[in-house]
């Protein structure tokens, strides 16, 4: 009973951190209204959370990873593919190191061995914190899929330099070979595994679903098996479970090209997904904050441990590695921009230090550096303490903090007014689409209508209905098919009518409902009746 209470209550705190978040008319994301809420149960209510990181990773970070896989335009990471990989690999290698000797400098109570070991972990940033943020930041769209990018495959990067970190402050040795041969493996084998699970399982579900038909419940069951299966499975094999995840959704939008899955499906595995996303990304927030009362409550020891005696010198550390963070991460942005804007152009020129100061602050850490750093050995292998191993946890749990309050409020204020260079318009790219689609829709009612004619009695009611659908398409074609002031004018008449179907589909919902507050319908009839009426107002207001 109490592990359900528990569950039940970091629930009703993402419920609550969603309602505070829309009344309070305070500019601050949902997240930090999660952690604040957390810390709330942590401090009053007699629930303690026992946050063991394997079950954390297993339970939350598939999932979510799986999804922005699938979700991410895999165009975009093409495109962008070579800054993505230096912030993703060379940024970790440079923090790695960077960061790793600053806070041995700044706390020489902390081996170096540890310090780099921090600095490992918290040099991922967090796709599930980096889009919690962009719901309430408007992060244009290109810098938002370089930044999902780099999260989902940085993880497996610091992940290796975290290992290795760990095995040398346990053993006193390190081998750069080990290391290099290592991340290789992890890297390979964990985005294999994640490809071929999924290739495997979507065309063993196709064939099945070919022959004896599609049950929508399965389909929505497998779609989250997946992600659980490969990362388990790349786990298993010694590689990366991230990458697994990750890969399995990139491999799930080239699968679900194939266009098999029922309309049915689809909507309701999107609805499901949806609920997945918005119930984890709440819960890691949550406990987030539930653990941080404990992690304060060690503090003075932790304060013990540096030589200093006040505890706001604990806050000054935060804050000096936060600031070291997108120090080296706004230099090392600046010099990938500026290598890019070489290899496309031909010659240097300066990105835009607000560009570049935005990149850096959007660099925010979660889920996988608390999941991380909670994982460092109790003891070495002597049986002697861990060193510092407190400190390091109150540390990252501080950056994490500290850098979704800069993104939340640094973010806005570098945005505002900021001009990027302009992307090309994908209006013309849309209207190509939906007329090539209303023509195929148009060619297979003519031959629909042809294979028809011969069944007796029915031969004008099928014509009727081909011209009344035809005509619908064509009306879509000519909308699109404008120049100029017609494409204009076509546009605000797809506008207006769309204004006007969802007020008419409004009324009529109120009107059903009318009906059985009356006892004049039944419940079963009118369930059927809204659902129609919701399918059509969720693709006009779409």
């Amino acid at each position: 009973m109490e592990t359900v209470t528990i569950a039940l209550v970091l629930l009703l705190a993402v419920v609550a951190s969603g309602l505070l978040a829309r009344i309070l008319p305070l500019p601050v994301p949902r997240p930090l209204f999660q952690i604040a809420l957390g810390a709330a149960i942590g401090l009053f209510a007699d629930i303690r959370v026992t946050l063991d990181p394997e079950i954390f990773f297993l339970l939350f970070l598939p999932p979510l990873l799986f999804l922005d896989g699938w979700r991410i335009p895999p165009e975009e990471l093409v495109k962008d593919r070579a800054i993505i990989v230096e912030l993703a690999l060379g940024l970790v290698v440079v923090t790695v190191t960077g960061m790793g000797f600053f806070i041995h400098w700044m706390i020489p109570a902390v081996p170096l061995a540890v310090a780099f070991a921090l600095a490992a972990i918290i040099s991922p940033t967090d796709p599930i914190a980096v889009s919690a943020i962009a719901r309430r930041v408007p992060i244009p769209r290109r810098m938002l899929h370089i930044l999902e990018g780099e999260s989902l495959l940085n993880d497996a990067s610091g992940l290796v330099c975290f290992r290795f970190a760990v095995a040398a402050a346990l053993t006193g040795a390190f081998s750069l070979r080990e290391a290099l041969f290592s991340f290789a493996w992890v890297s390979v084998a964990g985005v294999a595994v994640g490809v071929l699970v999924t290739y495997a399982v979507t065309r063993a579900k196709d064939w099945i679903s070919d022959r004896f038909g599609e049950d929508t419940g399965s389909q929505i069951l497998i779609s989250l098996l997946i992600p659980f299966g490969s990362y388990l499975l790349a786990e298993h094999l010694d590689a990366s479970g991230i990458l697994a995840a990750v890969a399995a959704g990139l491999t799930m939008s080239f699968a679900e090209t194939s266009g098999r899955a029922l309309a049915t499906t689809r909507v309701r595995r999107s609805t499901v997904w949806d609920t997945i996303q918005y119930t984890a990304n709440g819960i890691i927030f949550v406990l987030l904050g539930e653990q941080l009362p404990g992690i304060l409550a060690r503090a003075a020891e932790t304060v013990d441990i540096t030589g200093n005696r006040e505890s706001w010198w604990l806050v000054l550390y935060v804050v000096a590695i936060t600031a070291g963070l997108a120090a080296l991460r706004f230099a090392w942005v600046w010099l990938s921009l500026r290598l890019t804007i070489l290899r496309r152009r031909g010659r240097t020129t300066s990105p835009s230090w607000r560009i570049v100061a935005a990149m850096s602050f959007a660099g925010v850490r979660g889920a996988v550096t608390l999941a991380g750093v909670l994982t460092l050995p109790l003891t070495l292998a002597d049986g002697t303490p861990f060193p510092a191993r407190d400190l390091a946890i109150f540390l990252a749990m501080g950056v994490i903090i500290a850098s979704l309050l800069a993104a939340t409020f640094v973010l806005p204020l570098l945005l505002n007014g900021l001009e990027l260079p302009p992307e090309p318009s994908r209006q013309a790219e849309e209207d190509a689409a939906r007329i090539a689609a209303a023509e195929a829709a148009i060619a297979e009612i003519g031959r629909f209508l042809r294979a028809a004619g011969d069944r007796a009695g029915d031969t004008d009611l099928y014509v009727a209905a081909a011209s009344e659908i035809t005509e619908l398409y064509r009306q879509r074609i000519d909308r699109r098919s404008g120049e100029g002031d017609n494409a204009d004018m076509g546009l605000r008449a797809e506008r207006i009518e769309r204004e006007m179907r969802l007020a008419a589909l409004k009324a009529e919902r109120a009107e059903l409902f009318r009906k059985v507050r009356r006892r004049e319908l039944g419940t079963e009839t009118a369930r059927k009746l809204v659902r129609e009426i919701d399918i059509l107002e969720t693709r006009y207001a779409g």
